[in-house]
């Protein structure tokens, strides 16, 4: 029976028809998949190379077929890939033109393929891309973070905890907790990387195939570490691309994190950042604006990737084994997933490299909010032996008497004090300084300068690792 002329070439024999118009409209994926197009051709042409090896296809057909691939390759780098409905996908769109190109030969590429390991191939190919290229990003964040950590070592601001000013810390501590953050995110698509790193080519539809295949050899070809070992799950696995919006939605949180203390800092009651031209805007009606949309936009689009893991977990979790159509869809979510963080990452680089700390002003309200009272009560411990809960009581009274006199706990007059308790001494309250509070943190992971140029140094001896 031959084809329709309307029906796919690909499967049509079965049918008499061609697809509805809304039919083919919904099955085409081509606006999408035609991203894959290096990895389809790349996958395609170490296939192809392995059945001329394997005697599968003739050495002459195989040469042929590599050769019209890398034409196409160029024509698409070139010209861009052309959209054609009626050719579905990224796999038809290649072989169509290849077939134009080669002939008949271009039909024996396919043999002891499907398109299910096909595109579990290709998708894979890419996942893998894009953790590399997701890793320079966070890198080069961490970059920016460490050099203005470094440049604020010394720097004082106040450390929160509900948003209210609780102990001085340094500036540098504080982008460095970023630094580590972004160290973590970079180990999930490390990791997640290596596990992808696994060649479905040779599982066929579901149950491997009755041809000779060397499937190690397409793999190594490929930069895969090994062959997937069943070839159904090989197939039906999306675990990979689970894992890249995972990691990718728990860095979009650390960016939000990021990206609302900007928005925060830069408040005219806060203060403490003065984004540049760059990466602000204005109002259309308040000439005097200056809104810092680059960082709201981070923080909004953290939302996209946390629905792009949820879209794609709803798509998997009732599949039966193997493939499905619905798997169609995985591809657009991880292809704006990747676009979301990747545009965020240099979003937020570049904000973190221009921004200008305003140290004064950060250096003042560290002060403020009794933040040095912990000092106080660490004081009473080491050098009075009081029990720490007695001191804490101790300090909260002297804290509730400096705030009802109006002065600083610094300045709470000898009398009063030695009225709450005779070791709150004047000597012990005039050491009650930010800068003195903050050296005194010299624990391993503390924020006195000496550690914090300590955790510059280790941070950037891994960073070239």
């Amino acid at each position: 029976m031959t084809d329709s002329p309307d029906s796919n070439s690909m499967w049509g024999g079965r049918f008499g028809g061609g697809p509805a118009a809304i039919m083919q409209e919904i099955n085409a994926s081509i606006p999408v998949d035609k991203r894959l197009w290096e990895e389809d051709i790349a996958a395609s042409r170490a296939h192809a190379a392995m059945l001329g090896a394997q005697g599968i296809v003739a050495a002459a057909d195989a040469a042929a077929i590599d050769a019209g691939l890398a034409q196409i390759a160029g024509e698409f780098a070139a010209g861009g890939v052309p959209v054609d409905l009626a050719l579905e996908d990224i796999h038809m769109t290649v072989e169509s033109r290849l077939k134009t190109l080669v002939g008949d030969a271009a039909g024996r590429l396919h043999t002891a393929r499907s398109r299910n390991d096909q595109v579990a191939t290709d998708f894979r190919l890419w996942v893998r891309t894009a953790c590399d290229r997701i890793d320079a990003g966070l890198k080069a964040l961490q970059t920016a973070l460490l050099a203005r950590a470094d440049e604020h070592a010394d720097s004082i601001m106040p450390g929160f905890t509900h948003l209210q000013v609780a102990q001085p810390v340094t500036l540098g501590h504080h982008l460095l907790a970023y630094v580590e953050m972004v160290g973590r995110d970079r180990g999930r698509f490390r990791d997640a990387r290596a596990r992808l790193n696994e060649s479905p080519l040779g599982a066929a539809a579901l149950a491997g195939t009755s041809f000779p295949l060397d499937r190690a050899a397409t793999a190594a070809a490929l930069g895969f570490d090994r062959p997937m070992a069943n070839s159904i799950d090989a197939v039906s696995d999306r675990d990979f691309a689970l894992e890249f919006c995972a990691a990718a939605s728990i860095a979009a949180l650390h960016l939000s994190r990021l990206a609302e203390e900007i928005v925060i800092w830069a408040s005219q009651p806060f203060g403490f950042v003065s984004l540049p031209d760059a990466w602000s805007t204005g109002s259309s009606i308040m000439p005097q604006k200056r809104n810092p949309d680059a960082a709201e936009l981070v923080r909004g689009r953290a939302g996209l990737l946390l629905g792009a893991f949820q879209r794609l977990a709803v798509i998997v979790k009732g599949l039966p084994l193997t493939y499905s159509k619905d798997l169609q869809d995985d591809k657009e979510t991880v292809f704006g997933a990747f676009d979301a963080l990747a545009l965020s990452l240099a979003a937020m680089t570049g904000m973190v490299e221009t921004l200008s700390f305003r140290t004064d002003r950060m250096r003042a309200l560290a002060a403020s909010g009794f933040s040095t009272a912990t000092d106080l009560a660490d004081w009473l411990v080491r050098e009075a032996g009081v029990p720490f809960r007695e001191a804490h009581h101790i300090v909260g009274a002297c804290v509730k008497r400096s705030e009802a006199l109006g002065v600083d706990l610094s300045e709470l007059p000898a009398g009063e004090a030695a009225a709450i308790h005779a070791a709150v001494t004047p000597a012990a309250l005039a050491a009650l300084t930010v800068e003195a509070s903050v050296a005194s943190r010299i624990s391993y992971g503390g924020t006195a300068p000496e550690r914090v140029r300590e955790a510059i140094a280790a941070a950037r001896a891994a960073l070239e690792d």
